[in-house]
């Protein structure tokens, strides 16, 4: 399990899978180390997968005083006659077609489950990137782009222009913005299909040319700032916008995460509330900007998204 984690940092996905599941093979209960006297004992619910498939739970618990124990749900097979004792139990396990039949199951075991849960599984379906746009696009305030879930054919009656990306990828991969039909037949071979997420494509762009993207985590409703990405390109992203090396852009974050509280989480107050509400979960992450019109422009919504504080503080 441990070569698992190693290989996936080394971007040996296949390879790493293949370890993980002979790991899986053998036990499913993995104990992050913690302290000898915890405070609380978290038991996290997981899925077989890649690192972008559950929450990454153990970067935010890490040199903190709380105990994790993870338990892998295979697929077809029934929960472990034996559960690590805990405190609160969490599903960490991520929205997808893939895990679905997990969050299904895992629904009905948890119904009168003796200790309290986070993030209950139907409720984690709430992430759909359709389900988002559903959810969430007449909240005052707040401006999401229209967001629907379309096969091969349906894509080509898309309106330009909009961005795509395959149902179930994560992390930027697939995700390309389509301005005409010969983009569009371009990504459709890349990506055959058979299905995906198409949504308005929405210019953010700063006055100064740049694009800037907020990853802001709701816990029990509250907002907290993770980091700003401040980025020449529409597709932003933390590890290719540059911010290691430009000091202006990593002062600009510094100064919006001292300010955080009484500035962007005050002008989007009742927007970030009604979104914690409407999702209904105790934990997640949000992906947003603000619009040119001043709204509070989201762009995902997921209990996966990575936060953590592992940044060399010299730097940042």
């Amino acid at each position: 399990m441990q070569m698992f984690h190693v290989f996936t940092v080394l971007g040996q996905r296949d390879f790493a899978l293949e370890l993980q599941a002979t790991a899986l093979a053998q036990r499913v209960h993995y104990r992050i180390a913690g302290p000898s006297v915890p405070k609380i004992r978290l038991l996290a619910m997981m899925a077989p997968g890649d690192m972008l498939d559950n929450t990454p739970i153990e970067f935010i618990v890490d040199s903190s005083d709380i105990r994790l124990d993870v338990l892998y749900l295979l697929p077809g097979q029934e929960l472990p006659d034996l559960i690590p004792d805990h405190d609160l139990v969490m599903v960490a396990i991520g929205d997808s077609d893939k895990n679905k039949p997990l969050l299904l199951g895992l629904d009905n075991w948890l119904t009168n489950w003796p200790r309290s849960v986070l993030n209950q599984p139907m409720k984690i379906r709430n992430c759909a990137r359709e389900m988002v746009y559903q959810l969430l696009h007449d909240i005052p305030g707040l401006l999401v782009p229209v967001t629907r879930r379309l096969n091969s054919e349906q894509v080509h009656h898309a309106a330009f222009p909009f961005t795509i990306r395959p149902v179930d990828t994560q992390g930027g991969t697939g995700l390309m913005k389509i301005d005409n039909l010969q983009a569009l037949a371009a990504f459709l071979d890349i990506y055959p299909g058979p299905e995906y997420h198409v949504s308005d494509y929405i210019d953010y762009k700063s006055d100064d040319g740049r694009f800037r993207k907020f990853r802001i985590v709701l816990i029990d409703g509250h907002p907290y700032l993770c980091h700003l990405a401040i980025s020449e390109s529409w597709m932003v992203h933390y590890q290719s916008a540059g911010m290691d090396i430009d000091a202006e852009k990593r002062a600009e974050e510094e100064r919006a995460m001292a300010n955080f509280d009484s500035d962007f989480a005050t002008r989007h107050r009742s927007a970030l509330a009604a979104i914690s509400s409407r999702l209904g979960l105790d934990y997640v992450v949000l992906d947003c900007s603000e619009s040119h019109d001043g709204r509070l422009l989201l762009f995902e919504a997921d209990s996966r998204g990575w936060i953590h504080a592992t940044d060399p503080v010299e730097v940042f």
